[in-house]
């Protein structure tokens, strides 16, 4: 007997948040037939274990459009997909320690140029910051705050897209591995690793971690590294603490960030990331990770380091050397297109990165610049 075949207008490989949200907009906007394909269940690896930071502060200035049309989609997500993804848009705001006051003039020009491009930013120092924020510790010297950002439950947001995609008419398969993708003719043809067939004249690869070894079939091989973030969530307390936090820092171990949910527990995430083996899918808590997270969180806001942490957890996240994403058309292949690498900064701009690849995919072009992450960019450097 044949192996089932299942045709549709677009093939997209990775039920992540970049892949849940294309497949909507794909139905949604353009009225194409989609087929979703998770090797795991939607959105179980990245788009589901991050920190959930809907904020556009501290990314590279060219990056804001992008993050400027995704926030929109954010602030209308209940009503456009019939779901609640636990959005607040409560503030962001970035701080820096007094150690390196330098840090404040970086922050001022950022401001200056993130004003040029959407994104208002307000710095704070002194008796301004202490009065707004008072559960920031002595070592924090200033503040940039965004009052228009915020947060978002990851472990809801992939599978909102998804069923929402579903509903429109989108096929999605979970527990599905493509083991060998290729295009003969003008159909891509993947099949998985149980046999089954799915083919499109159009592919867009949103695998995340394991998203080269896709696109090395199509001879564009992309060096990903998979790393785990260090996750963990207090018991609760009384809501006070509005914006996500984050620490502008040029050492890793000082990057701690967290938040409050509208249930009173305080996520925390940043400071230290642990191993993680794409192949085997597995991605391991370190406790000393924890611990030193800890340590970082009572500098930053030393109240909070009193309380109890309840749950640790992690995934597997793709970094590309440059920390900037692949997206866009491949190089090789007519009907390829790739949206993956977003090395832990993709949660706030993935339904715009699905937005966008789904009108690059139905109308051969985007308002978006894609030119600072065109996969030659990847294969030149290496």
């Amino acid at each position: 007997m044949a192996n089932p075949v299942t045709h549709s207008d677009v093939l997209i490989i990775g039920g992540g948040l970049m892949g849940s949200s294309a497949a909507f907009f794909l139905r949604q906007t353009h009225g194409l037939s989609v087929t979703l394909i998770e090797s795991d269940l939607v959105g179980r690896q990245a788009s589901g274990t991050n920190f959930g930071n809907v904020r556009r502060q501290g990314r590279p200035i060219h990056q804001l459009h992008l993050a400027n049309r995704s926030l929109e989609i954010w602030r209308k997500a209940n009503e456009l997909l019939g779901a609640d993804v636990e959005y607040l848009q409560s503030g962001h705001i970035r701080v820096c320690y007094r150690e390196r006051p330098e840090n404040i003039a970086k922050m001022e020009e950022y401001a200056a140029d993130a004003r040029q491009n959407g994104l208002d930013l307000e710095i704070l120092t002194g008796n301004a910051l202490r009065d707004r924020f008072p559960f920031f510790g002595t070592d924090v010297l200033a503040g940039s705050y965004s009052a228009l950002d915020g947060h978002a439950n990851p472990r809801l947001a992939a599978p909102a897209f998804a069923r929402a995609a579903q509903k429109l008419g989108a096929q999605v398969f979970e527990n599905t591995r493509i083991g060998h993708v290729t295009k003969v003719g003008t159909d891509f043809i993947a099949t998985a690793k149980d046999g089954r067939v799915f083919k499109a004249p159009v592919l867009l690869i949103t695998a995340g971690a394991w998203a080269g070894e896709l696109s090395a079939q199509f001879g564009e091989p992309v060096k990903l590294t998979a790393r785990s973030p260090t996750m963990s969530v207090t018991e609760p307390v009384p809501y006070a603490i509005a914006p996500a936090v984050g620490v502008m820092t040029p050492l890793e171990v000082e990057t701690v960030y967290f938040r409050q949910v509208a249930r009173g527990n305080i996520v925390l995430g940043g400071s230290c990331r642990g191993p993680a083996v794409a192949e085997s899918y597995r991605s391991f808590v370190k406790p000393q990770n924890t611990l030193t997270q800890l340590q970082q969180l009572r500098r930053l806001a030393p109240a909070l380091a009193r309380l109890n942490i309840i749950r640790v957890w992690t995934g597997i996240e793709g970094y590309m050397d440059d920390s900037l994403p692949v997206m866009g058309p491949s190089a090789t292949t007519s009907g390829l297109f790739y949206a993956f690498g977003f090395s832990g900064s993709g949660f706030q701009i993935g339904p715009g990165v699905g937005q966008t690849m789904a009108e690059l995919i139905a109308t051969g072009a985007t308002g978006i610049d894609l030119s600072p992450y065109r996969v030659e960019r990847v294969k030149a450097a290496g």
